[in-house]
């Protein structure tokens, strides 16, 4: 079937070429949101959450996205003056991709954790001035008050602080001797397990349970998460392990992130696992840490004796990639095998293999040490569920945000082919698999700038209070849905993390000075993208025409 307006087709092609960046810049700030303080708490590496993002996503976005476009994001703008000249929607829309891509991949850059959502409407409202269309300014769904009472809204209405207060003290500070299932007695613990639990819970008896012991009681370093089918053969003293590993899983969530002879961090250093760090790269002159015991021996039989917390593995920080891939070519030609297969090693990992945890700020360090440490054998215990939460929301994301990149080069696309405005238009399953896999390569590239930038620059991370964070903001965003309120995932988010700092009792456990640089990048991403828009819709509908 040929296009309705073929004499347009540049203007398909400028807009697809947006909207691949346009996605790209949305992997890379919006994606990051849902792994910045999984990271930061050490429960997986860049490149890990880079795999599982790249993953997520696709399948959000194909499985789970749309198919069905709204042309108009909410309504923001009118069609009426549009439905005489499709030519000018496509102009309008395509300026609105490009301005969408530029500021997205600009505030990636510096460090602004924006919302998408924000950033699309605020360049369809601009591109609504440039073509001198009808804007919805009113207080209603998605309107642009909405969006600029959801700045106080969001973070507000984040929950996590009471997540983590319960965390807190029913489970982190909770003193010795606590009774647990065992000693509650026969008709309590069928009542708990009553129904539909029970045979989460028998599962969990089964194979969870040997598997924990080993890993956090024991401090068995041979255990690894493919040896949970073994179940109740982890009981044995030498349990027949397949793939045994060679270091113990448990990982020193506190590590000191400090690096006070380096500004870069790109020098690599291992902070001693024996000493208790107060976040400044100082020892510590109390203990906050579990009390460490020494190692009676190295023998199965003796793992039982052993202290889990004498036995943490010390986060080895690696050199940045440039030192990492590009130093060891230097001194060869620029037209050397080895030094051209280490640009190409280096264009593909440098964004997953960079040190988002790290940094040199006394400031930041004195932010970190005022934060509680606790017992990183529990700590260990929240990674499962933390990064189950994270894979959640990326899934839900690649599900929902495809649509701020796809939409306006699906209004583009129909009305190329049909010659006709709608108000909404199919979504072809193609562009929602491009869109994903776009969405996930964005955080494999970009995304440490914003890991860093919602990590521990704001405060101290661990697994319980990043589960917190994450649980808290996806309970806060489907209220407020439900409600009709307006709210922002970024922002719900950076409310979160702010309401677990709080939850220290310590106004100086948070870094004031990241959250205003924060809030300066949601203030700026409508004013600036819909410059951008509407400065592009009106030099291209009035300059001049040869004909």
């Amino acid at each position: 079937m040929a296009p309705a307006l073929p004499q347009y087709w540049w203007i398909l092609a400028i807009t697809t070429v947006a909207f691949c960046l346009s996605a790209f810049g949305n992997g890379a700030n919006d994606v990051a949101n849902a792994f910045a303080t999984l990271v930061a708490a050490r429960s997986l590496t860049m490149a890990q959450a880079g795999i599982v993002s790249v993953i997520a996503e696709f399948f959000g976005a194909v499985v789970l996205g749309s198919r069905v476009t709204d042309t108009i994001k909410n309504g923001i703008i009118g069609l009426d003056r549009f439905r005489s000249n499709p030519a000018a929607l496509l102009v309008a829309m395509g300026s609105a991709e490009i301005a969408s891509a530029t500021w997205l991949l600009t505030a990636t850059k510096l460090g602004f954790p924006v919302s998408t959502t924000h950033t699309i409407v605020g360049a369809l409202v601009g591109a609504g001035i440039g073509e001198q269309s009808s804007i919805t300014w009113e207080w209603k769904e998605g309107s642009v008050s909405q969006i600029a009472a959801s700045w106080v809204i969001s973070p507000l209405m984040a929950v996590s602080a009471i997540l983590f207060a319960t965390l807190k003290y029913a489970l982190l500070i909770e003193t010795p001797g606590a009774p647990s299932l065992e000693d509650l007695g026969a008709g309590v613990a069928c009542g708990i397990m009553f129904g539909t639990f029970f045979g989460v819970l028998a599962l969990s008896h089964v194979f969870f349970r040997p598997y924990f012991h080993r890993v956090v009681i024991l401090a068995d370093p041979r255990i690894r998460p493919w040896h949970l089918p073994l179940g109740p053969l982890l009981w044995r003293e030498n349990p027949p392990l397949y793939f045994p590993g060679k270091e113990t899983m448990l990982v020193d969530h506190y590590q000191s992130a400090h690096d006070k002879t380096s500004t870069d961090g790109n020098q690599p250093s291992v902070v001693d696992q024996n000493t208790s760090s107060t976040g400044t790269g100082m020892v510590a002159s109390e203990t906050r840490t579990p009390k460490q015991v020494p190692e009676e021996g190295n023998a199965p039989g003796d793992l039982e004796g052993q202290s889990a917390a004498a036995n943490l593995r010390p986060m080895k920080r690696q050199p940045e990639p440039e030192e990492r891939f590009l130093g060891p070519t230097d001194h060869l030609p620029l037209y050397h095998p080895r030094r051209m297969g280490s640009y190409v090693v280096y264009f593909l990992l440098q964004g997953v293999t960079r040190d988002c945890v790290t940094h040199s700020s006394a400031h930041l360090g004195a932010v970190h040490s005022k934060a509680p440490q606790y017992d990183n054998r529990i700590e260990h215990l929240w990674t499962y569920a933390q990064v189950t939460s994270a894979v959640m929301m990326s899934i839900a994301h690649g599900s929902n945000d495809v649509a701020n990149a796809v939409g306006p080069w699906v209004a583009v696309y129909e009305t190329y082919t049909t010659g006709e405005v709608g108000e909404d238009n199919d979504t072809p399953v193609w562009i929602l698999a491009i869109a994903g896999l776009l969405l996930g390569l964005g955080f494999w590239f970009m995304g440490h700038h914003i890991v860093r930038a919602l990590g521990n620059k704001i405060t101290q991370l661990s697994p319980t209070r990043s589960y917190a964070m994450e649980l808290g903001a996806a309970i806060t965003i489907l209220l407020a849905s439900r409600l009709g309120l307006p709210v922002s995932t970024t922002q719900t988010l950076t409310g979160a993390v702010v309401g677990v700092s709080l939850m220290n009792l310590d106004l100086g456990a948070t870094n004031w000075r990241q959250l205003a640089f924060i809030f300066l990048g949601w203030v700026l991403t409508l004013p600036c993208v819909a410059t951008i828009a509407g400065l592009l819709t009106a030099m291209s509908l009035n300059s001049p025409r040869f004909d």
